[in-house]
């Protein structure tokens, strides 16, 4: 296993305090600034949170009581209804202006996410990326998205319908850790597109990540109250944002999600979610070893594997199972793990010590229980304090915890099979169904692998970036992986009231004075036969 210069706290020179004392980070006054974008928290006790690369302090974070979340949505309901009054195209071009200001400012993203998540710079980049193509995608569809719809009436000519879309109003985001940048874009730029204001509460390891994004925004031409930031923990202000939100969206663990689900149900409203993956691999007989190998450590160890969409389990044929499993070994123990502020390294760190406790338990629980370690395996406190190595794991059975459970962390276990049908049916075998990968030199066969498998996403010969990148498609998991779609035009969509509207004109629809109801019955059903006839619209 391969490293690079040790982030740890006695690197940094004198001078200025850094963001995190990473060497190379943006002043502490930069966070200072970002920070007092925060709505609320003036009156609760601050929580003060630590860069991964080297335990030191990010920044100091106020933190939202119950009271201080629902006199934030009062704001955002009086920010709301002017900001759904302007024309969808202002909103679209101040959309653009916001993807060229990331685009242009991307070295701070890129520090911040370093710094806030542990991320590798090139894993950094992705969400940047992400971010620029999201609100391209939006400031380019949006309107053509929410232009009324025109349908067929009952009685041609007679009777004229529509379909058009109203702002749900104020849209509660609950967001998670893992893609502060990537994910914040995905969930509240359609959102305000479609007319919406937000509540975002972020997850506070990363919220400069996301406050820097609502300032470029405001940057771009969002008027300030539109989308606000609170902070604060669940289990003290998640009651607020469930009571207060028109729309809920949330992405974090399959538990927490089954409970909002469970309190937003009770006031019949709306929500999404993308909740936990136990996301497969499968390895046809035909795959390219040297090409597959390559993507699979980029689908398991991207983001240190904490990526909701990464690869944890790889089923591989057995007739080339140990060439596979030599080549991605090879190359997993390759990887070079380090934390600074450039491109040098290949994987970063884990992002908390909870998330390091996790990875630590289930390989060890694996070891106990007659696993494999082919590669990784241990922590590397001497790159810094959430360093873990990526991990490939064999022979690993049914009672291991991670066998079914989602480690969300650089490892991965080898399965082999004789039949692709076993394979397929191996892969759907839980409770899981967000994202899977097939490897094949026949996209048509790749094709059909991935039509039978259980999944919201599924990429073919690519981990996950293919239908991550693709913002024209939706994005979402299946069973307890999820309810809704991201992305596409669904999801802005969702974001909406769908209202239909008839204008009836000339004929009514109920039989005149001195017309016999049998009579009308009988002219209806032999019109009703004669429209079946008409050509579709």
């Amino acid at each position: 296993m391969t490293s690079t210069t040790p982030a740890s706290a006695g690197h940094h020179t004198e001078g200025p305090a850094t963001i995190g004392g990473v060497p190379g980070a943006p002043s502490s006054a930069r966070a200072e600034r970002l920070v007092r974008r925060v709505v609320g928290g003036r009156d609760s006790a601050p929580v003060q949170m630590h860069a991964p690369f080297t335990g030191q302090p990010i920044a100091t974070l106020p933190q939202a009581t119950d009271a201080d979340v629902r006199a934030v949505f009062d704001q955002a309901r009086e920010a709301q209804r002017s900001w759904a009054e302007r024309p969808v195209e202002d909103r679209q071009r101040i959309l653009i202006r916001l993807h060229d200001l990331v685009l242009k400012r991307q070295e701070e993203a890129l520090d911040l996410v370093q710094i806030e998540a542990g991320k590798a710079r090139m894993d950094a980049f992705d969400e940047v990326s992400a971010t620029a193509l999201v609100a391209a995608y939006y400031g380019k569809h949006s309107a053509k998205f929410l232009s009324p719809r025109g349908a067929a009436g009952l009685i041609p000519v007679l009777t004229k319908v529509g379909e058009i879309r109203h702002p749900k109003g104020v849209v509660g985001i609950i967001s998670p850790w893992n893609y502060p940048l990537a994910l914040t874009a995905m969930d509240v730029l359609p959102a305000l597109a479609a007319g919406n204001a937000v509540v975002q509460k972020p997850d506070n390891q990363t919220a400069l990540s996301a406050l820097w994004l609502q300032e470029v925004a405001e940057e771009a031409g969002l008027p300030a109250g539109v989308w606000q930031i609170v902070l604060g923990r669940g289990s003290k202000i998640g009651d607020a944002l469930v009571e207060e939100s028109d729309y809920l969206c949330f992405t974090g663990s399959t538990p927490t999600g089954k409970g909002l689900a469970a309190k937003v149900a009770e006031r019949l409203t709306s929500y999404s979610l993308e909740l936990g993956g136990k996301n497969p691999m499968i390895v046809l007989p035909d795959a390219d070893i040297a090409k597959t190998a390559t993507g699979a450590v980029t689908a398991c160890f991207s983001s240190a594997g904490q990526l909701c969409v990464s690869v944890e389990r790889i089923y591989v044929h057995e007739s080339i199972r140990e060439e596979f499993t030599r080549a991605f070994v090879a190359k997993t123990a390759a990887v070079r793990l380090g934390g600074a502020l450039d491109y040098q390294a290949q994987m970063g760190s884990l992002t908390s010590e909870d998330q390091l406790a996790t990875v630590s338990a289930h390989v060890e629980d694996a070891r106990s229980k007659g696993a494999t370690v082919l590669t990784g395996g241990k922590a590397r406190p001497d790159l810094g304090p959430l360093f873990y190595e990526p991990t490939v794991l064999t022979d690993v059975t049914e009672d291991v915890k991670l066998f079914a459970e989602e480690t969300f962390g650089p490892v991965v276990s080898i399965y082999g099979y004789t039949d692709v049908t076993e394979a397929i049916e191996r892969a759907n075998d839980t409770r899981f169904g967000l994202n899977a990968s097939v490897w094949s030199r026949n996209g048509r066969a790749g094709w059909e692998v991935a039509a039978r498998l259980k999944a919201g996403t599924v990429n073919v010969n690519e981990g996950f970036a293919a239908t991550f990148g693709t913002v024209g498609l939706p994005m979402g998991g299946m069973k307890e992986s999820g309810v809704g779609r991201r992305n596409g035009a669904e999801g802005l969509l969702k974001y909406t009231e769908a209202q239909a509207i008839a204008v009836q004109r000339g004929m009514p629809l109920r039989p005149g004075r001195g017309i016999p109801p049998k009579l009308w019955a009988r002219v209806l059903s032999t019109s009703l036969k004669a429209l079946r006839r008409l050509p579709r619209r």
